[in-house]
């Protein structure tokens, strides 16, 4: 799984929970976790395979948000030939991009791109989400 981002604010357990209630709603998980032993500070929700072509071995997910607001989500696909395919949305103080920022497939690349996030953690999921959705349409077109 994805290294969260560094950062010296607390992570946010309660909107994470507040995420995973959310998040289990939606038809395109197979499973939403907080605090696997894997990623304890991170909510991590898996795609159902039935989503992707039979070379994407699987999908997920992994979110870490902080108290302060920042947060770093994790979208990476991991393909039967084993490659791994990723990208992530990160606000966070750094030196490479500004606070908000996107690292694009298929590496999440340092430097990003800088971006301009809604303060609202529902509208930021619900841009991920719509994102890679538009990239796993992209699979079946």
């Amino acid at each position: 799984m994805a290294d969260g981002s560094r950062n010296a604010a607390p992570v946010d357990f309660d909107l994470l929970d507040d995420m995973r209630k959310y998040l289990t709603r939606s038809e395109r998980f197979d499973s939403v976790e907080l605090r696997p032993e894997y990623a304890p500070d991170s909510l991590v929700c898996r795609y159902d395979d039935g989503w992707f072509p039979a070379a994407v071995d699987e999908a997920y997910l992994q979110i870490t948000w902080f108290k302060n607001d920042d947060f770093n989500v994790h979208y990476q696909e991991n393909w039967a030939t084993g490659e791994e395919k990723k990208c992530r949305w990160d606000r966070h103080l750094n030196e490479h991009n500004t606070r908000d920022h996107y690292h694009p497939m298929p590496d999440a690349a340092t430097p990003g791109r800088d971006e301009s996030y809604a303060p609202n953690w529902k509208d930021v999921v619900a841009r991920v989400l719509a994102e890679v959705d538009t990239r796993i349409e992209a699979f079946w077109e």
